[in-house]
């Protein structure tokens, strides 16, 4: 029996399609080859590269986050022994050229992509592989049917539409029904389940790190009848929830299928979005279709109302509002993750652009705010996105406080100026009459306010009759009228006009929503 070298191969492109193509161009471990992952960016790779140690990199150019011509002199500066083949269109030979420069073996233009180029590229560049680099040797003939497996399983995943043998399949998996589990690589979770369960045959997928969890690994369990009624009660008693104390993902399980050619639909439908569901569903959730609630539908954040509040420096309600919020996701557990981060990352950006408009002091945050939005990126749950919240939450809070005092220390007039507004509110106070008040000239004192204080007398006025008219509009006893009057306003229409201007909501619309808010907390 002879024993074949396979040299390993990393792949890096973009595009999805075209690494399903690259992946099913050949019969990889027959040509003694064998694609040990796929990454998207050059920065993916890197991190794959770490523990996968390929000995052929084959990548892209012109790619997001970090492209093929950085790739490569990262590659050739941190592991030299590495082969670089860079596949490349016509429009991008300049790109190629600099990446020879990085030590790059070859090229292949996309347009010229077939079986026989990149066979004749690969065993051309497999010949400069230093001896010493571990190139994988397995049995011809025992791998033979491990080969066959695996690439049936790999273009399942992908799609595919096969003709499958069934004697073969049969040989595979004996037993009628299929389950796809993921648990994390340490865990002892599949040998386990082989220990309660003598009747059932497992086979890892050919998957690939799954983005967010590189850790995970993924199995196509086939059972008989009695484990397909007690695998799921059985793995629940083994791991009542899903996620360990450490927060590690112990285990996903989809729904029973009947046939392998199931696979792939389960695989994308169901098993990868429990994976996402995971993201928002409360830490002892257990990970199985049948056993989450019914989802609520998915809702909007008032975006414009919160930043209205922020502008008003109502920090608290504003972020008391978020909270809810973001509490409110585990039980509409269907959102998109990567759009509810892209909204988190949002707010925190354009509220200490909010804040440093007003003229407020928000280095801090500035200087903050590239880690924030590293955390929310590589958040596991959204219990550490809340973390994180209250964490911002608190230093906005700290800059707002250090900018008033700062402000009523080194000012006094601005402080009795300010004190003078809050507690005349409700009289039809104007500039004019307020510098009579504390003799001055109306137009030094209307410089001297914008100065030294984050907007100008007017807004300041009716951001301060718009915040007692929010506190009485939750008391539903008073009308909306007296309201009006009550915080300064002759004009009832002038009132409700610049009410919605200032919030986004008509007084009305304020009241209905509170009020809604409340019966549902």
């Amino acid at each position: 029996m002879g024993n074949r070298e396979l040299y390993r191969i990393l792949v890096v492109d973009d595009e999805i399609l075209v690494r399903q193509g690259i992946k099913h161009i050949l019969d990889w471990e027959q040509d003694g080859f064998q694609i040990v992952g796929e990454a998207s960016n050059g920065k993916e790779a890197l991190e794959l590269i770490e523990t996968l140690r390929p000995q052929i990199v084959l990548t892209d150019i012109v790619m997001p986050v970090m492209d093929g011509e950085e790739l490569t002199r990262l590659i050739k500066h941190n592991w030299p022994e590495i082969e670089v083949i860079v596949l490349s269109s016509f429009s991008e030979f300049d790109y190629v050229r600099s990446t020879f420069q990085s030590g790059v073996s070859d090229y292949i233009l996309k347009p010229h992509l077939e079986t026989g180029m990149l066979l004749e590229v690969l065993r051309k560049t497999a010949e400069k592989v230093p001896a010493s680099s571990g190139v994988v040797r397995q049995n011809s003939d025992s791998a033979s049917v491990s080969m066959q497996q695996k690439q049936t399983l790999e273009k399942l995943l992908a799609g595919y539409e096969l003709e499958l043998d069934r004697e073969q399949v049969e040989e595979w998996f004996p037993y009628p029904y299929f389950y796809v589990l993921g648990s994390s690589g340490n865990s002892s979770v599949p040998d386990e389940l082989k220990a309660l369960f003598p009747r059932m045959t497992a086979a890892k997928l050919p998957c690939g790190p799954i983005a967010g969890h590189p850790g995970l690994c993924v199995y196509v369990l086939n059972v008989d009848e009695e484990g397909r009624e007690a695998l799921p009660t059985k793995l629940k008693r083994l791991y009542p929830a899903s996620l360990s104390e450490a927060g590690e993902l112990l285990w996903v399980l989809s729904d029973p299928f009947p046939l392998l050619d199931q696979l792939g639909g389960i695989y994308r439908e169901v098993w990868l979005k429990l994976l996402q569901y995971r993201f928002f569903l409360p830490l002892d959730a257990v990970l199985m279709p049948g056993q989450l609630p019914e989802p609520e539908e998915v809702k909007e954040f008032p975006l414009q109302a919160f930043m209205e509040q922020v502008r008003r420096l109502q920090l608290e309600e504003g972020f008391d509002e978020l909270e809810r919020y973001i509490a409110w996701h585990t039980k509409a557990y269907t959102a998109e993750v990567f759009e509810f981060k892209s909204l988190i990352g949002n707010i925190l950006f354009n509220v200490i652009h909010m804040l440093g408009s007003l003229n407020l002091d928000v280095r801090a945050l500035d200087e903050a705010q590239y880690a924030y939005f590293k955390a929310i990126d590589e958040a596991q749950h959204v219990s550490g996105i809340t973390s994180l919240l209250e964490e911002f939450r608190r230093q906005t809070k700290d800059c707002v406080q250090a900018a008033q005092q700062a402000l009523q220390e080194g000012n006094p007039n601005m402080k009795l100026l300010l004190d003078y507004i809050d507690k005349h509110y409700a009289e039809p106070i104007s500039l004019t009459e307020m510098a009579q008040h504390f003799h001055f000239n109306p137009s030094y004192l209307s410089s001297f306010f914008a100065a030294h204080h984050h907007e100008g007398f007017k807004e300041h006025l009716n951001r301060v009759r718009i915040d007692k008219a929010t506190d009485l509009l939750r008391k539903r006893d008073i009308p909306i009228s007296e309201i009006s009057s009550r915080v300064g306003y002759g004009d009832h229409s002038y009132f409700c006009k610049v009410f919605k201007k200032s919030t986004g909501l008509s007084p009305t619309q304020y009241r209905r929503q509170y009020a809604e808010r409340v019966v549902k907390e």
